[in-house]
């Protein structure tokens, strides 16, 4: 079994102004005290309004979502000690004049002075899978393989709408704020692992980006773990979305590693129209249209559909196949989660959707 874990990242929100709050470390300090978060599992950020937490390695998907809950319900615990509320949101619906403070660790420091707005802007949140690959030549194949699938993750796991109280027109404004940065977006075809090893090393030797960790393309090799990194997902509102994506992930990875050692050619898509396509998938979500991974303009749901043909085998073999099925078929029915923060908000206001991007935050998995 391949395994997995996933990490997740958090925004504080004061209850009553519903504006972030720099508490991460007194947060991330009363979950650290609880008896069942581990050392490492709840981590700083960028910023001193968000939190990230990690799982351990996974071998199934009820672990996952597991341990999901497990660290929500630990974060949101300790931030209602601490007069606040953790946000299953990948933006932050408002921000302060003041900007927030940025974690002082050297490298956070060092970026913040490199980028000051951009970092002052960095109240977005992600969701990251990492699945295990055999080696980083076969990752790097892999790569190559699921880059063509990034604009469907992307589309299914949309949680950003909103930005400064207003609707941005984007079901995933947390992808366009990211994607100023010198190295983001979807990762560029790679020859062989030396060709992937020489591009990072050139970037760094030009001084344009301080290390490997600012290679933020939506999907990359770990520096730290075997695994690959996918990355282009917002933070979901709920663990069972972030189960679902789970599930899709590894089995494009599981289907990849399959594809390579049998030696199918890798369907193939140029940068640009790539890009293009990221950037559609953030503008619409599943409202609408995908591009497919020949490059063609077509339904969201003929497209998950291809994507489901494409993984099931990966999924069966996983014992997945009958819970994604049943997620992604939840998702159809309620909408991406940038759907249902629009529906809040015109019903409750910025309370009724505080409320939403909240209460999934206690350890509810619904």
């Amino acid at each position: 079994m391949i395994t997995v874990g996933v990490e997740e990242e958090y925004v504080l929100l004061d209850p009553v102004t519903h504006l972030p709050v720099a508490r991460a470390e007194e947060v991330r300090a009363a979950a650290g005290h609880v008896s069942w978060v581990d050392a490492g599992e709840v981590q700083n950020e960028l910023l001193q309004a968000q939190v990230e937490v990690a799982t351990p390695i996974c071998t199934d998907l009820e672990e996952v979502g597991g341990h999901l809950l497990r660290l929500r319900h630990a974060l949101g615990t300790a931030a209602e000690e601490n007069g606040c509320r953790i946000a299953t949101t990948a933006t932050a619906p408002l921000r302060d004049a003041v900007p927030v403070p940025v974690t002082q660790k050297p490298r956070y420091v060092k970026m913040r002075e490199e980028a000051r707005r951009l970092v002052d802007e960095q109240l977005i949140n992600g969701m990251h899978v990492h699945v295990a690959v055999p080696d980083r030549e076969m990752g790097v194949a892999a790569l190559n393989r699921l880059r063509v699938w990034l604009p469907t993750l992307l589309a299914m796991s949309v949680n950003s709408p909103l930005w400064d109280g207003r609707d941005t027109g984007f079901a995933s404004w947390r992808t366009i704020v990211f994607s100023r940065w010198p190295v983001s977006g979807p990762p560029p075809h790679f020859r062989t692992l030396a060709d992937y090893e020489q591009r990072a090393d050139a970037l760094m030797e030009a001084g344009l980006i301080a290390d490997r960790g600012q290679l933020y393309w939506h999907a990359r090799l770990s520096e730290r773990y075997p695994t690959i990194e996918v990355r282009c997902l917002d933070v979901q509102l709920e663990a069972t979305g972030a189960v679902l994506l789970t599930g899709i992930v590894r089995a494009l990875v599981s289907t990849a590693i399959a594809e390579e050692k049998a030696g199918a050619a890798p369907v193939e898509c140029a940068q640009e129209l790539l890009q293009a396509a990221i950037w559609h998938a953030a503008r619409h979500g599943l409202d609408g249209t995908l591009m497919d991974p020949q490059g063609r303009k077509r339904s969201a749901g003929d497209v998950l559909c291809l994507l489901m043909q494409h993984v099931s085998p990966a999924l069966e073999e996983a014992g997945d196949l009958r819970e994604v099925s049943a997620l992604l078929h939840r998702l159809l029915q309620q909408g991406t989660p940038s759907d249902r923060q629009r529906r809040a908000l015109a019903d409750g206001g910025m309370a009724g959707l505080t409320d939403l991007i909240t209460g999934q935050g206690a350890g509810s998995a619904d």
